[in-house]
C-alpha cells in the first residue's frame, strides 16, 4: 500500500492557501504535516479527504484516487464534531453504519474502544434501581441498572475529543489522519492517546499527524513536511534532516563557573541558569576544545552532551527564515 499525494494546490481568490504539495508514504508509520496557523495543514487535510475541493493535483491510494466511500480512512477533525443534543451511543452506531459496519460487529467495537478511552461512565452509565423495583422483587440491597448513555454536550471537551478518536477508530483504518489530536488534553489523557496511537503504528497503519506540539511529533514520526504560508519549506525524513544539521547542540553542566572558557572557544550561549549552559557550537570540533580547556583548568564538568538539533529549534528557523516566526 502506498500514499501519493501530488501538487495539492487551493486559492480563495488572490490568496493561495496551499502551493503545490507534493510528498508520498510507500511503508506505514507516520507522516508529520507541520507549520503556523494558517500555513495550510487543515485545508491540505481536506482536499486529501474531498471535504475540499481542489484547484490543482490529486491524492492516490495504492495507485488509485483516494474515495473515502471505498477507502478505509479514519479521520480526528481539529474541530469537534459531534451532534450536542444527541445520545452518544445513537451518533457512534450511526458513525458504525456510515462505515459499513453492521450492528453486531459496531456494538463490539463501541464497547472495546469505550473501555480502552475509559469512556464507559458516559457510553454506558448506570443508575441506582428504584425503591418501587426493589420492593417489587424483594431485594435488600439497590443495585445499577443500565441507563442511557450521555448526550455530547454533557461532556467536558476532552470527553468529546476521546469520543471523536473513537469514531474514528471504529473502522479499523489503514490510513488514519490526526489533525491536532493532543490538543486541549490534559496528561493523563495525553498519555492514552499516545498509547494507542502507538499500537496503530504496530499494526502497521498508514498515519497522517498534524500538530504544533513538535515534541509529540518527534516522538512519532519518521517524514515530514512543514509548510509556511502555503509553501513547503523543509520536507525529508526526520533523521536524515537532523543529521544534516550536524551536532551543534551543547548541554554543559559543570560545578564552577564555564563561561571564561566558553568565550575562548567562541562558542554561544543561548541559555544559562547558574552553571548550567545551552551552548550553539560550530561542531565537535569547537566542542572538545571546549571541554579540553574546562578540564586542564581543572573545572568539574558534570553534564557535556553534544546533539542534534530538536524538531522545534529547526521548525523555529525555517519558518523564521520566511518572515512568520
Amino acid at each position: 500500500m502506498s500514499l501519493t499525494v501530488n501538487n495539492l494546490t487551493k486559492s480563495y481568490g488572490d490568496k493561495v492557501v496551499v502551493d503545490h504539495l507534493s510528498f508520498a508514504m510507500e511503508k506505514p508509520g507516520v507522516y508529520a504535516l507541520l507549520g503556523t496557523n494558517g500555513a495550510g495543514k487543515t485545508t491540505s487535510i481536506r482536499m486529501m479527504l474531498n471535504m475540499l475541493s481542489r484547484d490543482e493535483g490529486e491524492v492516490l491510494w495504492n495507485g488509485r484516487p483516494l474515495d473515502t466511500s471505498v477507502c478505509n480512512v479514519g479521520y480526528l477533525a481539529e474541530e469537534r464534531g459531534l451532534y450536542p443534543k444527541y445520545t452518544l451511543m445513537d451518533q457512534l452506531m450511526y458513525f458504525a453504519e456510515l462505515r459499513g459496519l453492521d450492528r453486531a460487529e459496531a456494538k463490539k467495537r463501541i464497547r472495546y474502544w469505550s473501555g480502552r478511552l475509559e469512556l464507559d461512565e458516559y457510553i454506558y452509565p448506570t443508575r441506582p434501581a428504584g425503591r418501587s423495583l426493589l420492593a417489587k422483587k424483594g431485594a435488600g440491597s439497590a443495585q445499577a441498572v443500565p441507563a442511557k448513555s450521555k448526550k455530547a454536550d454533557q461532556l467536558s471537551k476532552g470527553n468529546q475529543q476521546k469520543v471523536q478518536f473513537l469514531v474514528s477508530l471504529l473502522s479499523d483504518p489503514e490510513l488514519l489522519i490526526l489533525d491536532e489530536p493532543l490538543s486541549g488534553l490534559d496528561p493523563v489523557n495525553t498519555d492514552l492517546f499516545k498509547s494507542i496511537i502507538r499500537e496503530e503504528i504496530e499494526a502497521g497503519k498508514y498515519l497522517i499527524m498534524s500538530s504544533h506540539q513538535m515534541a509529540v511529533v518527534e516522538e512519532f514520526c519518521t517524514d515530514l513536511t512543514i509548510l509556511s504560508r502555503s509553501k513547503t519549506v523543509l520536507q525529508g525524513r526526520l533523521n536524515d534532516i537532523k543529521k544534516s544539521y550536524g551536532r551543534v547542540n551543547l548541554y554543559l553542566k559543570t560545578e564552577a563557573d564555564a563561561a571564561p572558557y566558553i568565550e575562548r572557544t567562541g562558542a554561544k550561549i543561548k541559555a544559562r541558569k547558574e552553571f548550567e549552559y545551552n551552548l550553539k557550537v560550530a561542531g565537535e570540533g569547537q566542542a572538545n576544545e571546549l571541554l579540553a580547556l574546562l578540564l586542564e583548568a581543572g573545572v568539574t564538568v558534570v553534564t557535556f552532551d553534544l546533539r542534534e538539533p530538536s524538531l522545534h529549534e529547526i521548525f523555529i528557523e525555517k519558518v523564521g527564515e520566511t518572515g512568520e516566526a
